[in-house]
């Protein structure tokens, strides 16, 4: 598989429950964009409404300043944003940035004596929560040594004694500063959490994939033994039907010349599964990728499956897929038999297959008129050995959700209004660029 074709199925390869580490970061630190935006948001309200508002002789120039130099960070830290991955020395070099930020404000405004000064426990505990132990103890230091040098350097703040009848300035911004921490600390915590959570998530779900690839290996070693063992009786088989054939006795009987015609052209269906089986199982797997032709594909399977199964009635619509193309491996043929199959199973008096566009996805739905799925059913859809046919069963679509998901896209299950069943195949379309054979 080539890169481009190779990038898209990553990149359209996404995961409901979970959010991958790289996505989890990028997330985190458009959490900490928009608190800093907060942050600049609010310094130049406060800085405003104290000095114009009540009084208090401020450099306005200066701290202006700073929160316009911290303005135009961020917006750089916005415009990098999903550039590249995010990692933990890009946390910490933010958190110093807005430390540096507040250090700088807080010396142009009484130093320690501001009542703002708790504002450095939300930095310290925004990197304890985002950066690894080796990071957060220089930035804990460097809050140390900020306020150990605002102690004995810094600009006096003169405080008015009474304005409007507001009473103690200095206990007011102590109580505006203590709910400003509260505040900011649940809203960017709860949402790191959730982040941290679906990474968890993501993760699990990586360790369950890991579990049905492994399994899936095992089967392929099993059915490529069994394909092997297969091929001895299956040869004698014919030459047995062969030699019925050609006797006088028998072939002088129109019924049994008939079914002996039938027995032979089975075997040799089965001859021909058995080779495919061995034939898939000696490719390396990345050789067996490629771009494949949905509208193509899809009319083939439907003439075989339809010639396979005359007794069962059967419909496909292909809607607007000329020319559009998926990636796609062997597998992918065998997974839509599997839905096939499992559908001629479930009613006998009605299937159907339907292609179609879903901007910019493939639909491959196959649906039926049998007694549907059952709640437990459809929360385990794709499981292994979750069917209603019985313990032992569901091999076949597990497996057509593991080639689906290799491939990029997902299933979807679920009951028809006027009953019955569909299940949905939904893959990422090439764009024109890979729209070619590997």
């Amino acid at each position: 598989m080539d890169t481009p074709l190779l990038a898209l199925t990553l990149r359209r390869s996404g995961h409901a429950g979970g959010r991958s580490p790289e996505a989890a970061a990028a997330e985190n630190m458009r959490q900490l964009i928009q608190l800093r935006w907060i942050a600049v948001a609010g310094q130049v309200i406060a800085i405003l409404v104290a000095h114009f508002g009540l009084g208090v002789r401020l450099p306005l120039l200066p701290m202006l300043a700073v929160a316009g130099a911290l303005g135009g960070a961020n917006l750089l830290f916005t415009l990098s944003l999903g550039r590249w991955p995010v990692v933990p020395g890009e946390f910490l070099f933010a958190l110093a940035l807005d430390m540096a930020a507040l250090t700088a404000q807080l010396y142009f405004s009484g130093g320690a004596t501001n009542p703002f000064i708790a504002l450095y426990l939300l930095q310290v505990v925004l990197g304890a929560i985002l950066l690894p132990l080796a990071m957060v103890a220089p930035l804990a230091g460097a809050c140390c040594l900020a306020f150990a040098f605002l102690s004995v350097r810094h600009l006096p703040l003169k405080l008015p004694a009474n304005v409007g009848g507001i009473g103690d300035l200095r206990l007011l911004g102590e109580w505006i500063a203590f709910v400003m921490v509260a505040v900011l600390l649940v809203l960017f915590i709860t949402r790191i959490s959730r982040n941290l959570r679906a990474r968890e998530t993501f993760v699990a779900e990586l360790g369950q994939r890991a579990a049905e690839e492994d399994g899936i290996v095992r089967m392929g070693l099993f059915a490529s033994g069994a394909a092997h063992e297969l091929g001895t009786p299956l040869s004698s088989l014919s030459v047995l039907v062969a030699d019925w054939q050609r006797d006088p006795r028998l072939a002088a009987d129109p019924a049994l010349r008939e079914e002996l015609a039938e027995a032979q052209a089975e075997i040799g269906r089965c001859k021909e599964i058995v080779s495919n089986i061995l034939h898939s199982a000696g490719k390396a797997r990345g050789e067996a990728m490629g771009a494949a032709e949905v509208s193509a594909l899809l009319e083939e399977i439907a003439a075989e499956w339809s010639a396979a199964h005359p007794s069962i009635p059967f419909q496909y619509h292909l809607a607007e897929l000329q020319d559009v193309r998926v990636a796609a491996e062997p597998a992918l043929r065998q997974a839509i038999w599997n839905l096939l199959e499992n559908a001629g199973e479930a009613s006998p008096g009605s299937v159907m297959l339907e292609g179609s566009r879903l901007d910019d996805w493939l639909v491959i739905a196959v649906s039926d008129a049998g007694p549907g799925f059952s709640g437990p059913q459809l929360a385990g859809i794709g499981k292994l050995y979750q069917s209603s046919k019985g313990p032992g069963h569901g091999l076949g679509l597990f497996l057509t959700v593991n080639v689906v998901r290799r491939l990029g896209g997902r299933l979807e299950a679920e009951n028809r209004a006027g009953g019955g069943a569909v299940v949905r195949l939904l893959l990422p379309m090439l764009p024109a660029a890979s729209q070619k054979e590997l």
